[in-house]
This record gives C-alpha cells, sequence and structure tokens, in this order.
C-alpha cells in the first residue's frame, strides 16, 4: 500500500470514528454531488453554467418576470439533464447512512431531488426544487411530472389549467428569498447538530455557506469533502479533497458494514 492509499484509509477511518460517534448528523450537499450524475455545476471555471451564461440576465427573478421565453429556453437543456439524471453513489450512500440511523438530515443546495429519488426522507432543498411549479398569479402548486413531457419535447411553456398564467419552476432565482420553511429547517438542524458533512459543495453561495461556521460555532464536528478547497477547510476535523461520488461510498461501508 503506498502512501496516499495509507493515508486515504486513516482519513476514512478517522471519519468512520467520528460518525459513529455522534448523535445528530447532517448534511450539505452542493452540486458536486449530483455532477457525476451528468448535471452540470454552476461556479467551476470553464464549465460551470455561470462560466458561460449571466445568471442575471437567464437566472433572476427579473428576468423570469420580463423575458419568460428566454428563460425556459436556458432551463430547458438543464431540465432534460435533470430529468435523465439517476442517483449515483453518493445520493444512494447517505440515504444509506440515513436509513441505518447515522444520519438525520440533508440540506441540500441542488433542485434534482436525486436525493430524494435514492432514499433520504428527511431533505431540505434551501435552493427550491424543479419537481414542482407555482401559478404565479394563483398560486396553485403543481407536480412538474404534468408538464415536463411538452415542454422537453416541443418547448411549450408551462401554463396553469386554472387561470392560465405562467407556471414558475419552484428553483430559487437571483433575487428571490430562500424558501422559508426549508431556510428554518437547515438553520436550525445546524445549530443543533454534532457533525455536519459537507459533500460537493463549493461554499461560495451565502447564506447557504455560512451554515458550516454556524455548526462549528455551537460544537459541531466537521467533515468537508469536496474536489476544491473550501474557506472552511481550516476548521474541520477532516479534508478529502477528492470525488464525493467515490468517498461518501467508502465512508459508508465502513460505518455500516466494518
Amino acid at each position: 500500500m503506498d502512501h496516499q492509499s495509507r493515508e486515504l484509509t486513516q482519513k476514512i477511518h478517522h471519519a468512520v470514528d467520528i460518525i459513529r460517534g455522534s448523535t445528530k448528523s447532517v448534511v450539505l450537499t452542493g452540486a458536486g454531488i449530483s455532477t457525476p450524475s451528468g448535471i452540470p455545476d454552476f461556479r467551476s471555471s470553464g464549465t460551470g453554467l455561470w462560466s458561460r451564461y449571466d445568471p442575471f440576465e437567464y437566472a433572476s427573478i427579473n428576468a423570469f418576470r420580463h423575458h419568460p421565453q428566454k428563460f425556459f429556453d436556458w432551463m430547458r437543456p438543464l431540465a432534460k439533464l435533470i430529468q435523465a439524471a439517476e442517483p449515483n453513489a453518493a445520493h444512494i450512500g447517505l440515504a444509506q447512512l440515513e436509513n441505518a440511523g447515522f444520519l438525520q438530515t440533508v440540506i441540500t443546495q441542488n433542485i434534482d431531488g436525486l436525493h430524494q429519488r435514492a432514499g433520504s426522507r428527511n431533505v431540505l432543498e434551501v435552493h427550491g426544487t424543479f419537481t414542482s411549479l407555482t401559478c404565479v398569479r394563483c398560486f396553485h402548486k403543481y407536480d412538474s411530472r404534468d408538464f415536463v413531457q411538452s415542454y422537453l419535447e416541443q418547448g411549450e411553456i408551462p401554463h396553469c389549467p386554472d387561470c392560465e398564467c405562467i407556471l414558475k419552476p419552484d428553483v430559487v432565482l437571483f433575487g428571490e428569498q430562500l424558501p422559508h420553511q426549508a431556510w428554518l429547517g437547515a438553520h436550525e438542524a445546524s445549530k443543533s447538530c454534532d457533525l455536519m458533512i459537507a459533500a460537493g459543495s463549493s461554499l461560495e453561495v451565502l447564506p447557504v455557506a455560512a451554515l458550516p461556521v454556524r455548526a462549528l460555532d455551537h460544537g459541531a464536528r466537521l467533515i468537508v469533502i469536496n474536489q476544491m478547497e473550501t474557506y472552511i477547510d481550516v476548521r474541520a476535523d477532516i479534508v478529502f479533497g477528492d470525488d464525493v461520488a467515490k468517498i461518501i461510498p467508502l465512508i459508508v461501508r465502513e460505518v455500516i458494514d466494518g
């Protein structure tokens, strides 16, 4: 076994000990947990969506209100990727941890619903979700599955069956507030946990990026799993600078079966 392998094994064992010794664990996930499922992230240099598109031109609430066709045309390729994506080993591993009682809450910045499809039950979607839509006039909420095929195949903008106004995907656009209940839940879970695992998040988008600090300030341990460095690495108990789809299954296997 080479030095790198020994170091990784030691870090895995350390993470396993922390997880097994915790009573209220929370994971905070970002785009990096879904990139192995084929969904691009937003902020990676050269490949992230915001390196190719101005978010305020395409993905702001102001852009949606004034140019909905432009928004839906921009969103359509991403929606197709989300529709085709399947949960990967990282999503499945976290669901297994929850099912085994080692994880209590998933806080996610992702809008793809892959945590729920993998089997996670207590998921707080702080940046909203693409799985539902809300009428901008009468505020009726609808399941995206009732509209997604005509949108993906023909590019038809979804309209409310009741008042015929445009339906907005329940994703948080630039200029919008975070979903109130999800944010309150995330805030409370971060404050009361004794372990936070930050997985696949660059931790660059406030206010969600501050949740690990809230956890640390209330005495929690911190494990970071992300291919790029984050601002909070210096305060973490363990940092894995690697792919979450590789590291999380290794940890979960040891926690549950080791």
